[in-house]
């Protein structure tokens, strides 16, 4: 496979992921922004923007963080390169360009959720239909996903699509469990209160994971079982452990394809040995804000690396 095949499909799926799990978030900033005040609405606004790294870009045109402006300049605004509309588009670009190597039925998935979301998206998305734009984001990603699961062969493009999507994925857990929490927290004083158990559940819920950590949890909200759910659990498909095993497999896949290993395998089990075996409480021992930052780059380094074996500029 040319590198810049793999390279299309490897990011196609990143920004899928990523358009999803960006939808995700404004969903949860805009529950917990409905049901407090205006001040915490504004800090929950602000911390939205946090996550996704948008903050200085958006300060530097609004000077307030009202509803209407930070959806907007998220989902569409064309003063913002990382706008949903724009990863969408990035997605289709790349789709095209690798439409000899995807399935029909992966095109039009991807090909239809883009036309769908662009005419959701050509004005500003009213406060009393954003729900049903954020529902048609995520159902778009999943589309696509579906259609990759149930068409496309088990060769390369297929190993490259799970590695970009669980890559984003992991990235996402860990931005999200660092950001909600060490950044936004005001104080040690306010854990166990009802904001440091708000901010847990909001946490959960841009995840997508509140009902099933309920599940095996009966409810209980505390720091160390959230972050061994979203760390350490093997059945959530967005724990940073589990993201890391289908990794794992992947570049399985691709070591046989191609008849050897790379860096990326090697800096994978080193990855793995960081994960495998721990507890929640080495996590914090060491310190989860260490822990997830350490981690971060750790992700970042494996993409280069992969990007870098695979010849994603050839």
């Amino acid at each position: 496979m040319l590198g810049r095949v793999a390279n299309g499909i490897f990011w196609m799926y990143r920004y899928l992921e990523r358009a999803e799990n960006t939808a995700r978030l404004l969903e949860a900033g805009q529950r917990m922004a409905l049901t407090r005040g205006v001040d915490s609405a504004t800090r929950e606004w602000t911390s939205v923007l946090t996550t996704l790294g948008l903050r200085q870009a958006y300060e530097m045109r609004h000077d307030d963080f009202a509803s209407a402006h930070v959806c907007d300049f998220i989902l569409r605004s064309k003063s913002n390169p990382q706008s949903v509309l724009a990863m969408l588009e990035a997605a289709r670009t790349s789709a095209r360009l690798c439409r000899s190597t995807i399935t029909a039925e992966v095109w039009e998935a991807v090909n239809e959720g883009w036309m769908t979301l662009s005419a959701m998206l050509a004005k500003p998305v009213k406060e009393s239909t954003l729900n049903t734009v954020l529902a048609a984001v995520r159902r778009e990603s999943t589309l696509a996903r579906g259609a990759t699961h149930g068409s496309m062969l088990r060769n390369e493009a297929y190993s490259f699509a799970r590695l970009g999507t669980f890559l984003e994925r992991a990235d996402n857990t860990a931005r999200i469990l660092d950001v909600k929490y060490y950044l936004l927290l005001p104080s040690v004083s306010y854990v166990g209160t009802p904001l440091d158990t708000g901010q847990w559940e909001n946490v959960l819920r841009s995840l997508a994971g509140n009902r099933a950590y309920r599940w095996l949890n009966s409810g209980r909200m505390d720091a160390r079982s959230i972050a061994d759910f979203l760390i350490l659990d093997e059945r959530f498909p967005r724990s940073l452990v589990f993201c890391y095993g289908v990794m794992r497999e992947n570049l399985a896949q691709l070591a046989l394809a191609h008849g050897s290993e790379t860096q990326a395998h090697e800096m994978m089990r080193a990855a793995d040995i960081q994960l495998s075996g721990k507890s929640v409480q080495d996590v914090f021992d060491r310190g989860l804000h260490e822990f997830i930052i350490d981690f971060i780059a750790g992700n970042r380094a494996i993409a280069d690396a992969i990007a870098a074996e695979y010849r994603f500029t050839a």
